[in-house]
């Protein structure tokens, strides 16, 4: 691979969006490494962990659970060669970990390409498909393994960093995933259980086909509620667990600076954080502690953080000489994060005695309020077009489904910006689902 490549594709991976990063990744493999599909699975992004890209009939059809088997499966991080179900189908993939994040990379039909001039290549097997290569496949593999590492960062550090807009988008993404999985697994249950009902009745004359059958149908139910309970884990995280993540993420501040920064740690059996909550709140404490730090005479902070079941609770209190201000930009931004997830943060300065700010955080999305739909008083085109900008649908698509121009797709979009009061997409969809809107 030439230099320029690479360092074009790492310039191009370091800008993408979250919701293009699979595209960049795959774009940035191509040159060594043909795929079927590239798939990401990472529970950093609550609202939507999978990114792929490729081929559609596996990029539209492979799930959580296959690619949870496959990365319990996984010996380690390194690039690993194995037959696993993806997309319903068993395939070759190639699959490489992330252990900061838990984060997963997933190639199907995987065939590397050689990029150095050695001809005696060799490939050698440690443990089940463990791949380790000399000559011209090992930098195919080194630079795939980079630019992998690269990527889960770049999807770390972009969660992080969320703008309220994406925590909206997410919050709004991981209820409609629930909803959709819990109504899923009502239907199938009911099915099942009238299928178990049927099978035990003792009118049926042939007892082994009995037998069996109720055994099929008792593993997929409790198939059923293990991926109704995963669908849980990967939206929601154990308030300590979220508690120790913040812990580390002020590591590198407590070890580099004089202050000293106390922990109170909230409930071990405290109600699991919704996962855009606990990002938020992960994210508040961060920004308050690093403001805090540029303050004079600084020598301890206390967080803490409480849940009374329906909200988390946030304090955050210095020692300082109460220099910080309500206006100052870095307290802006917060106050946007925590309002992203309609929660309110509140500052108290006393001169000479420090800053005191709490910040409380609801657990739960407001009820759809009643009626709001009719409030905004759009026209039939303009709902039309809100229920297929919900549904995920981008301007050519929308277009295409109504049968008018992108422009006037725009106009139309333009006109429920100012009638829902919002500034962005995500906002907007937000709002709609909010209401209730489908």
């Amino acid at each position: 691979m030439q230099n320029w490549a690479l360092l074009h594709s790492i310039s191009d991976l370091a800008a993408a969006p979250l919701n293009r990063i699979a595209e960049s990744l795959r774009d940035a493999t191509l040159p060594f490494l043909s795929s079927s599909a590239l798939v990401i699975f990472t529970e950093d992004c609550t609202g939507r962990p999978q990114k792929k890209a490729g081929d559609e009939g596996v990029v539209s059809r492979v799930s959580i659970a296959e690619l949870d088997r496959l990365r319990s499966a996984m010996p380690g991080e390194e690039p690993w060669r194995t037959s696993a179900v993806i997309a319903g189908e068993q395939r070759e993939v190639l699959a490489l970990g992330y252990a900061p994040s838990k984060a997963l990379l997933v190639l199907t039909d995987p065939t590397l390409t050689d990029i150095s001039p050695t001809d005696d290549a060799l490939v050698q097997g440690q443990g089940q498909g463990q791949v380790q290569v000399q000559g011209s496949e090992e930098e195919a593999l080194r630079v795939l393994n980079y630019l992998w590492r690269l990527t889960a960062r770049r999807i770390q550090e972009k969660v992080t960093d969320a703008p309220p807009s994406y925590l909206l988008e997410s919050r709004a993404a991981s209820a409609e995933r629930i909803r959709v999985t819990a109504e899923l697994i009502d239907q199938h249950s009911t099915t099942l259980e009238t299928l178990l009902a049927a099978l035990r009745s003792t009118s049926m004359d042939d007892a082994a086909a009995r037998a069996s059958v109720t055994d099929l149908a008792v593993k997929a139910l409790v198939g059923l509620r293990t991926l109704s309970d995963r669908t849980s884990d990967l939206v929601e995280e154990p308030v300590a667990t979220a508690f120790e993540r913040l812990r580390e993420d002020l590591r590198p501040l407590m070890h580099f600076s004089n202050i000293d920064i106390q922990f109170i740690e909230p409930p071990a059996n405290g109600r699991a954080l919704p996962g855009e909550v606990a990002h938020a709140a992960r994210a508040v404490v961060r920004g308050l502690v690093l403001a805090i730090a540029e303050q004079p005479d600084v020598h301890r902070v206390r967080a803490q953080w409480d849940c009374d079941g329906e909200n988390l609770l946030i304090n955050v209190r210095d020692d300082g000489l109460g220099a910080l201000s309500q206006d100052s930009p870095s307290i802006a931004r917060l106050q946007q994060r925590v309002q992203a997830v309609d929660g309110r943060m509140s500052l108290e300065v006393m001169q000479g005695w420090g800053a005191d700010i709490s910040v409380v955080l609801p657990l739960d999305p407001p009820p759809a309020p009643g009626g709001d739909v009719a409030v905004w008083d759009l026209a039939p085109r303009e709902l039309e077009v809100l229920q297929l900008l919900t549904a995920g649908q981008r301007n050519r698509s929308i277009a295409g489904a109504l049968h008018i121009s992108e422009n006037t797709v725009k106009f139309h979009i333009r006109n429920l910006f100012r009638k829902l009061d919002v500034r962005s997409r995500a906002e907007a969809i937000a709002l709609a689902h909010s209401a209730g809107l489908r």
